[in-house]
């Protein structure tokens, strides 16, 4: 008989090396004990993208840049700088989970390198408009302790929003550097969805119901968008008590007030971008709960079901 083969899709192939064998036993056993974090930082690593080499910025056209849209750039590249403090949240929450933290380093690499390639941008052809480090660190500020599931569920929440954001972003610019870099953005946002995805499914698997719970909490009031006055994403809910109201961290960038402009009036993330990202978020929980969510009322009415016997719980045990 000849060694284990590493056959890819309808090709046969020789035996594997000793080298693919040990790879192989590698993902098996962190696979055994149930961590995600070797998978996913092999993963995430094979399509993690260049600065100097993957962006076009020999492109650049300055005739194709207003200044509006530059100044938009810059508050993006403020806001992703608060992947800092959500990381100091997340370590902090979730010391008891080792698997998790250690994703941790891979998404803070991630996303501190989008606020990273936006201010590039703004240094080669707006140097004006970098942001100074003071304007940076505003947007570092203690988030309170908040449960870890719902949490999770908030931030997979938000990187489904903001992967169409960046998406309509894209499609908004005509100048082909940035077009490129917000494409390239989406694309990172949606793969630490699904990173996310996969803590979910584990945490779904390890406890239960109050897993479902959480996740079905939040994920009513994420895809109910269309009935708030904001936007509903992480970087505009407030998560500190002491600093109200000056703690979400939209009021602390240079223009509290940009965001809802560019949604509205430039971008134009309309009814219909909007309903995709609620699509998104109710197929993802169909998946995940393995059952049909076609409205947010269908996962608020389960939402709903899984409380009854809790709260049936609760009256057996103190009858009126």
């Amino acid at each position: 008989m000849t060694g284990p083969s590493v056959a890819g899709q309808g090709q046969l192939a020789g035996p594997a090396s000793p080298t693919q064998i040990l790879r192989r036993h590698f993902h098996y056993h962190f696979q055994a004990i149930g961590m995600l974090y070797p998978e996913l930082f092999k993963s995430l690593e094979a399509v993690r993208w260049h600065m100097d080499k993957d962006i076009p910025w020999d492109t650049f056209d300055a005739s194709l840049l207003t200044d509006d849209q530059a100044k938009t750039i810059r508050m993006n590249a403020i806001t992703e700088w608060s992947a800092l403090p959500a990381t100091e949240m997340f370590l902090r929450d979730n010391r008891h989970d080792s698997d998790f933290s250690a994703f941790m380093s891979i998404w803070f690499f991630e996303e501190q390198k989008h606020s990273l390639v936006l201010m590039e941008y703004l240094h080669r052809f707006r140097p004006d408009l970098v942001p100074t480090e003071e304007e940076l660190h505003a947007v570092r500020f203690e988030f309170d302790p908040a449960p870890p599931l719902e949490t999770l569920m908030l931030h997979f929440c938000g990187e489904i929003r903001l992967n169409h954001w960046y998406r309509r972003a894209a499609e908004w610019h005509s100048e082909p550097v940035i077009k490129h870099i917000y494409r390239t953005l989406s694309q990172d946002e949606a793969r630490h969805g699904g990173a996310y995805l996969r803590y979910m499914k584990k945490y779904l698997a390890q406890f239960g119901d109050t897993a479902r719970a959480a996740f079905a909490k939040i994920g009513v009031l994420m895809a109910s968008a269309r009935r708030t006055e904001k936007p509903l994403h992480p970087t505009s809910l407030h998560v500190n008590k002491a600093l109200f109201p000056n703690d979400t961290v939209q009021s602390r960038l240079p223009d509290p007030d940009w965001l809802g402009k560019w949604l509205d009036e430039q971008i134009r993330f309309d009814e219909g971008w909007e309903k995709k990202v609620i699509e998104r978020i109710l197929h993802n929980m169909s998946l995940l709960f393995e059952r049909t969510f076609e409205s947010v009322q269908d996962l608020n009415r389960y939402r709903r079901e899984l409380g009854k016997p809790q709260q049936d719980a609760r009256d057996a045990a103190f009858p009126h």
